[in-house]
């Protein structure tokens, strides 16, 4: 966006519903009047042809009819409008005219008017050409360097060139492997064509090439140019651009030198008029049009270039000089001389908005007023710093995982949900295993603080629930206004929802026109999935919550479940859910625990998670500060990975039968083929069976294909049932260790990843990439064994849910030990450890890929000096070898030497400088290890100074010393 706007000098609309484009303006004395001033000719696709002779209203004037001087209608649209030369046996302008199907020049004259209707102007025609082809675009010049007079050249839409002489036409040219038109241009230096073909190369070809090859008038006879006597049409030079272009111009700046320029769609390309590039500028924008012209400084090119930001920009080649801002997107740019003012700006849009623009400022008179000086106070400067360096160390000391709410928003939601169901249910399927599917009615608050423009509201549940209603328009809101919207919620599916809670979401526009959104969340009653029932004594599954006051009486606790049972018993509730199992819940009489029990795992998870939130709303009426929650069972992990277990079989079914569709698939596209050839062939023949066995295959994709949706279907139902065992898992995990709200999120972010499963992206992967950071991150065992970059490579289904389980098992059994989930930076440090210069740690031995070995990574490694990329020629390196033979009883020291390449095929890929390894030397039928360091990347002079002055290379080469003279003396 620019600070500046072009100044209008004069403006008109031309028409309406009329199109433009970019060939369809031209400036230039067309009535020959020799005063040295521009008129401009507009020609529109409605075949409408205009000239003006702009000037700026007076303000006493009412009208600016007086600056059309011609208006003429033509029976053809107008594709492209020139001035030149065009008449053999005339000096002066004419116009030429391009419609579809002919070349039409013209000659304007005025007439001096005696009356108060002013000047007269006529169009007169003075020759025309039929085309042949459709014409595209044109160009023209002295082509051949003709003096005194211009050629046309018109590029037809099926690659063909035509030529005319003025009245006669000359010849036509085929361009060689031509697919689409592109721009054309003309180089009078070197006289030659400029265009860009269909592959996005530049292509030139000289006029004289083009004049002395065959002559064709047909792409068959352009095709087979090399049986006739002419030369075969080969392009001059080429440039590959790779991209499409919008507009080619050679500006006549420099006789001495010619610069082609070609617009692209995200380039500026200048080019030698021998092909090589003299720059190059890349656009950050969208260009629609532009114009090269004579710039003051010598050797460069000012550029006029219009983008769809309505921006005009000028360039003096590649550095940007001026920028305005227009009030339409350019089609066509020129400059142009008018009577009052020189080098005026003409721009044309494709709707016919014409402008003359002059780019400048108006002159500011505002002076800023004079500040008064005043001794500065360092004192209060600095309690000012401390302050604000307080405030930005709080704000970068916490990582919200969430993004913080404005204090106060323009729009404020509030959703009641009401207390009691719907007397007549607004739910799709009325009947569910026998039990009705009852509706609650959602009623949302809209409050508005100041003008809202086009507010609109779009709710959000979890499948299997459901709304009336997820969409809603309103109307636009005032300042202080209130709105209720209603809708009912209701059970859509056959499995029980994993998530009670709903969003809604308010998309509007402020009064300065920005986008905003306001959110709210909602919770349905439990009431709204299942019925109340008797209660049974046992079941298949499990779980104990720990209270630290003493049992309450359940009645209590579910009103609205106690009215309507039957067991009069305080101490036991049943939950019958509409789509799932019975889930009980029992209080013990004599100690602070409930037993939550169902033959379902994941359907514990509804009622566990009520009966944890009315605990705290029950004890929290009463008074009680201290309440508290608690699980001390065992986690029931087992139960939870049969769950797992059977969501990843659904997956793996799913693209198995994926597969087979695919194959059987490409089977009834084979079958089909070779029915369709044997039906096609003149002498009919025996179909083989292909009849059957296309019909077999047909029922084998049906077959398949219903196997799949019925897959799918089962794959939804199972990852809402995974999704509520894993909250059940979670809301133990946090009862058993106590952790708060931000750990609890943590944990959640990790355990579900995910709202829906995707072929692209499941549920293990996402999960085992996550459950792998924490434990490589804030729950490793020391700070030591943090890992320091972490691998983000692509995820993939795995092949089966061994390395998920343990790492859950592992996630545990960190939480147990102590574990703290934390997403700060101060938690996520290792501590740094200092190695020598020459020296790493030697890694262990890895037993199995999937263990935990993995996760504990190496934190401290030495930083190393950036090395030569260059390999050495093999060099000798000490090999010192420890032996000891079982059948001596002194030891042998021996000192060898090796090559680097002798060495083994693992030390040859080394990072560090030394690398100490171990490996075993076989000698006399005994094996013995050998210890040595590899040197082979010490390429630097340093590296060998470093190498030499290690203390324990210099403590083996004395041992190895007064080893060899230990032996001479023996």
């Amino acid at each position: 966006m620019s600070l500046f706007k072009a100044r209008d000098w004069w403006a008109s609309v031309l028409g309406e519903g009329e199109e433009f484009d970019q060939g369809c303006l031209c400036v230039g004395d067309v009535d020959n009047s020799g005063t040295g001033y521009d008129k401009i000719i507009v020609g529109s696709f409605m075949g409408m042809l205009r000239i003006f002779s702009p000037h700026p209203a007076k303000p006493d004037e009412l009208t600016e009819a007086d600056t059309q001087l011609l208006e003429v209608q033509m029976p053809d649209p107008i594709i492209q409008v020139e001035l030149g030369k065009f008449v053999s046996c005339s000096e002066s302008l004419h116009l030429a005219v391009l419609h579809p199907r002919k070349l039409s020049v013209y000659a304007v004259s005025g007439t001096a008017g005696n009356v108060e209707h002013g000047d007269q102007y006529q169009l007169r025609l003075v020759y025309e050409h039929n085309l042949q082809r459709t014409a595209c675009n044109m160009t023209y010049g002295p082509f051949g360097g003709v003096t005194g007079h211009h050629f046309i050249c018109i590029q037809s839409m099926d690659g063909m060139l035509m030529f005319f002489e003025q009245e006669s036409y000359a010849f036509g040219r085929f361009l060689p492997g031509f697919l689409l038109p592109g721009p054309l241009s003309y180089c009078i230096r070197t006289d030659s064509f400029i265009t860009v073909s269909s592959t996005r190369q530049v292509e030139c070809y000289r006029y004289e090439t083009l004049a002395v090859a065959t002559d064709a008038d047909t792409k068959q006879d352009s095709n087979q140019q090399s049986k006739s006597s002419g030369k075969r049409l080969t392009a001059d030079w080429t440039l590959v651009l790779g991209e499409e272009a919008l507009d080619i111009c050679v500006p006549n700046t420099s006789p001495a030198m010619s610069s082609i320029f070609v617009l692209g769609e995200r380039n500026l390309f200048c080019l030698k008029d021998n092909g090589q590039i003299r720059f190059m500028k890349k656009l950050e924008f969208n260009p629609s049009c532009f114009l090269p012209y004579a710039s003051v400084s010598e050797g460069s090119t000012n550029v006029l270039m219009c983008n769809h930001n309505n921006m005009l920009l000028v360039y003096q080649d590649v550095t940007l000089k001026w920028a305005a801002q227009l009030s339409c997107v350019p089609v066509a740019v020129r400059v142009a001389n008018f009577l009052e003012l020189k080098g005026l700006v003409v721009t044309l849009s494709s709707d016919g908005h014409l402008q003359c623009s002059y780019m400048g400022t108006d002159p500011s008179f505002f002076t800023a007023p004079k500040v008064d000086a005043r001794e500065v106070n360092y004192d209060e400067i600095d309690a000012e710093m401390k302050m604000l360096q307080r405030v930005i160390r709080e704000a970068t000391k916490t990582q919200d995982i969430l993004p913080r709410a404005e204090t106060e928003e323009e729009l404020r939601l509030t959703a009641v949900v009401s207390s009691s169901l719907d007397e007549v249910s607004c739910a799709i399927i009325p009947e569910m295993n026998g039990m009705p599917v009852p509706s609650v009615t959602v009623k949302v608050k809209i409050k508005s603080r100041a003008v809202v423009q086009n507010p609109k509201m779009t709710v959000c549940v979890q499948p299997p629930l459901a709304v009336t209603q997820d969409q809603f328009v309103l109307d636009s809101m005032g300042s202080g206004s209130e709105l209720v919207v209603s809708f009912s919620a209701f059970l859509n599916g056959l499995y029980p929802p994993a998530d009670m809670s709903g969003d809604i979401a308010v998309s509007y526009s402020s009064a300065t026109g920005i986008p905003r959104v306001s959110q709210c969340k909602f919770s349905l009653p439990l009431r709204l999935v299942c019925y109340p029932s008797s209660a049974i004594k046992n079941a298949k599954y499990k779980i104990t919550v720990d209270t630290n006051k003493p049992p309450v009486n359940l009645n209590e606790v579910f009103p609205d479940f106690s009215e309507k049972s039957d067991n009069n018993d305080s101490s036991a509730l049943g939950f019958q859910l509409i789509t799932g199992s019975k889930v009980i819940v029992l209080a013990s009489k004599t100690s602070q625990r409930y037993r939550i029990q169902s033959e379902s795992f994941e359907d514990i998870w509804l009622v566990a998670k009520e009966l944890v939130q009315r605990f705290d709303q029950h004890f929290a009426s009463l008074g009680v500060k201290d309440f508290r929650n608690s699980f001390t069972g065992p986690i029931p992990l087992p139960e939870y990975f049969e769950t797992v277990d059977h969501h990843f079989e659904l997956r793996v079914n799913a693209q198995k039968y994926q597969d087979l569709l695919s194959e059987r698939a490409v089977q009834f596209r084979a079958i089909q083929r070779r029915l369709l050839t044997r039906f096609k062939d003149k002498t009919p023949g025996p179909l083989q069976n292909l009849d059957t066995l296309m019909e077999g295959t047909y029922r084998q994709v049906l077959a398949l294909a219903d196997a799949a949706e019925d897959n799918r279907e089962r794959l939804i139902q199972a990852f809402a049932r995974l999704r509520s065992a894993t909250h059940l898992l979670i809301l133990l995990l946090s009862l058993w260790q106590g952790l708060n709200s931000e750990q609890t999120t943590i944990l959640e972010a990790t355990l579900l990843p995910l709202l829906q499963d995707t072929p692209q992206l499941g549920w293990e992967e996402s999960v085992d990439a996550a459950v792998s950071h924490l434990l490589k991150t804030c729950l490793s065992r020391s700070p030591k064994d943090q890992a320091i970059s972490l691998s983000t490579g692509p995820l993939t289904i795995p092949k089966d849910t061994s390395r998920l389980k343990k790492h859950i098992m592992l996630l545990c059994d960190r939480l147990g030990k102590g574990g703290r989930l934390s997403l700060s930076s101060e938690a996520n440090v290792p501590t740094a450890v200092m190695m020598p210069a020459a020296c790493e740690t030697i890694p262990e031995p890895i037993i199995e890929q999937d263990e935990e070995a993995p996760l504990q990574q190496d934190a401290a490694k030495y930083i190393k000096k950036k090395q030569s990329s260059k390999r050495v020629k093999s060099k000798s390196v000490p090999l010192l070898i420890w032996s000891c033979h079982s059948g001596m009883n002194h030891q042998l020291i021996q000192h060898m030497f090796y090559t680097v390449d002798a060495l083994p095929a693992a030390t040859h890929v080394c990072e560090t400088s030394i690398h100490t390894h171990s490996q075993t030397y076989t000698t006399d039928n005994l094996a013995y290890p050998i210890h040595y360091r590899d040197v082979r990347d010490a390429n630097t002079h340093s590296d060998l100074l470093q190498i030499r002055e290690n203390k324990n290379l210099l403590l083996l080469s004395f041992l190895s010393f007064f080893t060899l003279i230990f032996t001479i003396i023996h």
